[in-house]
Formats: structure tokens, sequence, C-alpha cells
């Protein structure tokens, strides 16, 4: 059953309408092709419309969605005999972060991701994507492994934030953090990275500094949420009944295309219309090939050539030229 965001109301109510006209036909031997033709024409320019003019607050809201392909889903649909690797070889294990070995169109590579969950139990078992200290020393542990056997690594980001809990912090959560995007910077295999969903703060840049940094069309990737930043700036108002959240979310400029204009990432994945939700099998596809291509162009490069151009492409951002 599709589940339908705020601002999709008008375009529920037509696709409501036309699977109505469908029970009446085939229950009554009524004909209405016509109508629900006509209809379905409606519905397919409402929903362009819609998704042609969405808010940053809007795109949060899609890059939220329940049913938005999650990392096990682009590993069941891209990759073949992969192999989950667990622990951090320290502390534990922590299944917010998942990782392991496959073969993706003929290649080994590495594959590290965010996973948010599907249902109560596995977003209880993920903990909602928002990884503990364990998560990426687990992930430096996969990226140390794939660069000793010359494999490529792709991190697929999708969280809200790093898990913020005493015992995070007490284990050492931003020096997970930061050992990890060092990890990331200093990796002599090609790295490519695509925030699929939500890229927050420093839990999703730890696995994103990659050669190749790649976004959904309507993910997002911001230092802050936009409700995080509103409770700073604000203090709170949305408890006031004043949601300034969109607020935040158009000021912080957290889409794909603020983020490409700014030098932040260097390609948009397009989705399918009405949002990656709507068609996950092609989403996943446009997403493989995008990586294919990426690994493709680093590939023959050395570790020496990839370290500089990472480091160079991250120094870059937010450099601004002298008058």
């Amino acid at each position: 059953m599709r589940t339908y965001l705020d601002f999709e109301k008008p375009i529920a109510e037509l696709e409501s309408r036309i699977e109505d006209l469908r029970g009446m036909e085939k229950s009554a031997d009524v004909n209405v092709n016509d109508e629900i033709s006509r209809l379905e024409v409606k519905a397919q320019k409402l929903l362009s419309d819609t998704y042609s003019n969405l808010t940053r607050w809007q795109k949060t809201s899609v890059a939220r969605h329940a049913q938005r392909p999650h990392f096990c889903d682009y590993i069941e649909g891209l990759t073949e005999d992969f192999t989950p690797l667990a622990g951090d070889r320290s502390f534990g294990e922590d299944e917010a972060i998942v990782g392991g070995p496959a073969r993706f169109r003929g290649r080994s590579v590495m594959f590290i991701g965010h996973e948010k969950g599907r249902d109560t139990e596995s977003r209880l078992k993920h903990n909602f994507g928002s990884a503990r200290p364990e998560g990426y020393r687990k992930a430096i542990r996969l990226m140390e492994m794939a660069e000793r056997f010359q494999m490529p690594v792709v991190t697929l980001v999708d969280t809200a934030g790093a898990y913020p809990g005493l015992g995070a912090e007490e284990r050492g959560q931003a020096e997970a953090i930061a050992t990890c995007t060092e990890t990331c910077l200093a990796l002599g295999s090609p790295l490519i990275s695509v925030i699929v969903g939500e890229g927050g703060s420093g839990g999703a840049v730890a696995i994103a500094a990659g050669n190749r940094v790649m976004m959904l069309e309507h993910a997002i990737y911001s230092v802050i949420s936009p409700e995080g930043c509103a409770s700073i700036l604000w203090r709170d108002a949305q408890a006031k009944g004043d949601n300034k959240a969109p607020d935040a979310a158009e000021a912080m400029k957290i889409s794909a295309a603020d983020l490409l204009e700014l030098g932040v990432i260097d390609q948009i994945i397009s989705e399918p219309l009405g949002g990656a939700h709507r068609d996950v099998k092609a989403t996943i596809e446009r997403l493989g090939d995008a990586v294919e291509h990426a690994i493709h162009d680093l590939e023959d490069l050395s570790p020496d050539e990839l370290r500089k151009q990472r480091r160079e492409k991250f120094l870059t951002i937010g450099r601004v030229g002298l008058a």
C-alpha cells in the first residue's frame, strides 16, 4: 500500500478515484476506461508539476519516506555474493552500519552504508540508521581491508546523524567519527559515496569523504537536521506551535541542486517521477549505473593520485576567490 506525504494529498485523491473506478469496472462490468485514462493523465501531470517545484522542506519529507529504498535494497538489487562482516574488533557490533565485500557488475567491491530498517522491529535493530562508535570503527576496518585487497569502496549514506547517547559518547563517538573521516581521506582505493536519503552531520560525513560524492535527486545533506537548526535558532519554536523547520531547511540549502551548485557534491542521480519510493527498481538501476561509471573513471589512478584528488576536492569546498 502506497504511503502519501502531506503535500501529495491532491495526488492521493486522484489516484484513489482511479482505483475506485477500476474496482467498479470489475464488479459491475461497467466500461469506465475513458474516465480512467483521463484521470491518469491528470494525475501524472499533477505529480510532475508537484515534484518539479518541491520546497527544501518537502524534499526532506521525500528523503525520509518510509518506502524509500535503503542500503539492503541496493545490495539485493545490485550485487551478488554480498558477505556482511560484523564487529569493530574492539567493543562489539553495531547494526546501524552494514558492510562487506560483494560482486558488482563483474568487480569485487566493498559496500558500506547506513541501514535504517523497514518496519518497527528492523528499525530498532538498526537503531534507525544512527551509528555508535562501533559502527564507524567497523567501517574503518572494512575500508582498510578493501585497500589491502585493492577493492573500490562504495558508501551509501542515509542517517539523521550519529547516535548521541551517553554510552556512545563514553566510548569515543567524536574520535570514531574523526578517525573514520581521516580513513576516507587517506584511503588508497577509489571511494565513491552516495547520499541516498538523509545525510546528517558528522555521522554522514564520516563515510562520505569520497573521490566522487553523489546524491539522489530528492536526498538531503546538511550539518544538522532542519528541526535541530530550528530548535537552536528559534528556541524550540515547534513546541510553541510555530514550526520553523521549513524556514531552516530553506536557509541551510540542503537539496542536491544546492549542494551541486556549492561544489559539495559532484553529481545528482535523477529519481523516477514522484520519488525513489514510487519505482524502487529504477532507482536502484540508476544508482548502479552512476557508481559503475565513477569506478571506471577512478580505477586507473594510483593510490597517491586518489589521495591527492580527494584532498584537493575537499580543500576546495567553501573556498572563495580574492577580489
